[in-house]
């Protein structure tokens, strides 16, 4: 006796297509069926790409890699939810049996200004690359390395600096923030390496030429209506945010001849 929940659905599909950043982009309506329940979302846009290429058409664009929900480049706006309706997963993570037979789903890339479209539901996400070679590490040169066991280093702080270490860069914090703010992914990145003793020298520098090179990007404000944790697939917290803050006022009041040797020992020496 077959005892497997698998059904079979039949979906109504808008897909965003765009040739490139230059171009104006449209949906396009496609029907599906026989979609299994057991799929993921990615699996059924395999499908629909083979559909496409058996009918002659061009298929969908669209980033992936691990499909494990740890490299974070499954981008997708699925029915205006960044990464689709499930809490803490990513795109490559949600499954079919979240979705009824009939239904239409309206597929997207993230929308922000700092993310142009490359094509499709594809989009140039390196402006976080360059937000991280701006700070988000910590340098060869800090000084005679401890022996990490000897560095007493609590529960609890190791506990918060893992929570925002988490953080796998996927963007959707910014595809939910209405301004496109990239604030989460920054406080973050500033937030794991703060706590740490092996962040302490360059964390004045660090999280000024962070935020610095985020405004750069063109990322919207953070008006602190948590849409950005709601939406994060590892659960970041916005009280990472907070701390964010802190250590900017902070870094912005230190002495400036403390804050010079500490940009002087993080510039042009690489990171680790």
């Amino acid at each position: 006796m077959n005892h497997s929940s698998e059904k079979l659905l039949n979906l109504n599909l808008r897909v965003w297509r765009q040739k490139d950043n230059a171009s104006s982009g449209e949906f396009h309506d496609y029907k599906l069926s026989g979609v299994s329940t057991e799929m993921s979302f990615l699996e059924m846009l395999d499908i629909l790409n083979e559909q496409l290429l058996l009918s002659g058409d061009e298929p969908v664009n669209f980033d992936h890699d691990c499909r494990e929900g740890i490299c974070g480049t499954c981008s997708l706006v699925i029915n205006g939810q960044a990464h689709g309706p499930d809490n803490g997963t990513t795109a490559c993570q949600l499954h079919m049996r979240r979705f009824h037979d009939g239904q239409t789903i309206v597929v997207e890339p993230w929308r922000a200004k700092a993310f142009p479209v490359i094509r499709d539901l594809v989009v140039d996400r390196s402006a976080f690359d360059r937000i991280i070679q701006a700070g988000g590490y910590v340098s060869v040169r800090t000084g005679q390395a401890p022996e990490a066991n000897s560095v007493p280093v609590s529960k609890n702080t190791q506990e918060q600096s893992l929570d925002a270490a988490v953080c796998i860069g996927c963007g959707a914090c910014v595809a939910a923030c209405k301004n496109a703010s990239a604030m989460l992914f920054v406080a973050a990145k500033v937030s794991h390496l703060a706590q740490l003793p092996q962040g302490e020298p360059e964390r004045a520098s660090r999280v000024l030429g962070m935020v610095g090179q985020m405004d750069k990007e063109g990322f919207g404000n953070c008006t602190n209506t948590s849409e950005c944790e709601a939406a994060c697939p590892a659960g970041v917290s916005v009280t990472h945010i907070a701390r964010l803050n802190r250590e900017y006022a902070k870094a912005l009041y230190a002495s400036p001849l403390d804050l010079q040797g500490q940009l002087l020992t993080s510039s042009g020496t690489g990171g680790d």
